[in-house]
């Protein structure tokens, strides 16, 4: 069990131009009969083989409003969760609505230049937060690399937008005592109601904000790299910190919700292993 609490900095939304800083939690548990908490997401191991790893996965979907994703995210102190990249989960705020919104209340949170005329995100529907769920697998192809996967469906105001995530990993190289660094790069394929979902602009939305029509298909979203540096600073202690670098491609790229094609994200905690 690792617990522990950091800071981040991370895109307001998918291919926002803009970061916001936060708290970041750090929650890590693993049990004997397979069980795991990882961040946000929970699981179950189902294999017994050392080198292959399957079964049930569950997380949360991001949620958005007109100021972005509501964030509030866990991350993991190393690498034992079904997707060894940086966990990403949200939650968006409270006025969680299927339609349209008109206006949007100004948030004292939230930077003035965010609220102003030119976002993007203004007038578009509100994305409530949903628990997805589906499997993921690992393969370990040698000691410290591993092919991994999951698919994650039910994302989305229809409950029906599926992502998988595919990547390969190199874990935990001995940089110096105490000091090991985990690599990591992927891609992720989202469907077509995922992609219209977070990227796409209907034709109501098109006629109430700045955005014109947008109707993405599905297929790769984007591509990722990510690095995480785990510091051992005694038994119990480690200082965790990780970056990524993720990249849109495709209709999720030509969407005119994107600001930046490509987004940074960076974190650091300090985390207790009991």
């Amino acid at each position: 069990m690792y617990i522990g609490l950091g800071v981040q900095a991370v895109p307001r939304y998918e291919g926002a131009a803009g970061h916001r800083n936060a708290i970041l939690p750090v929650l890590q548990v693993a049990w004997s009969n397979g069980l795991f908490v990882s961040g946000m997401s929970a699981g179950m191991h189902w294999s017994s083989s050392p080198s292959v790893e399957y079964g049930p996965l569950i997380a949360l979907a991001p949620g958005r409003d007109a100021s972005g994703n509501r964030l509030f995210r866990l991350a993991t102190a190393g690498d034992s969760g079904a997707d060894g990249s940086p966990p990403t989960t949200w939650l968006p705020s409270t006025g969680i609505g299927e339609g349209p919104v008109d206006s949007h209340p100004v948030d004292e949170n939230v930077p003035q230049s965010i609220e102003a005329s030119n976002n993007r995100l203004e007038g578009m529907a509100t994305i409530g937060r949903r628990v997805v769920y589906g499997g993921f697998a690992n393969v370990y192809v040698a000691r410290q690399w591993r092919l991994t996967g999951n698919v994650l469906y039910g994302a989305g105001n229809d409950r029906r937008g599926l992502r998988a995530v595919l990547s390969i990993q190199h874990l935990a190289q001995q940089l110096a005592p105490h000091h090991a660094l985990s690599l990591s790069a992927g891609v992720s394929l989202v469907n077509r109601a995922y992609n219209q979902a977070y990227f796409g602009v209907t034709e109501y939305e098109a006629g109430h904000t700045m955005n014109l029509r947008h109707a993405p298909d599905g297929g790769l979203q984007d591509v990722r790299v990510a690095a995480r540096w785990n510091w051992a600073l005694s038994p119990s202690w480690m200082l965790t910190t990780g970056m990524q670098a993720s990249r849109l491609l495709g209709d999720a790229k030509r969407s005119p919700l994107v600001e930046r094609a490509t987004n940074l994200s960076a974190s650091s905690a300090l985390a207790y292993r009991f």
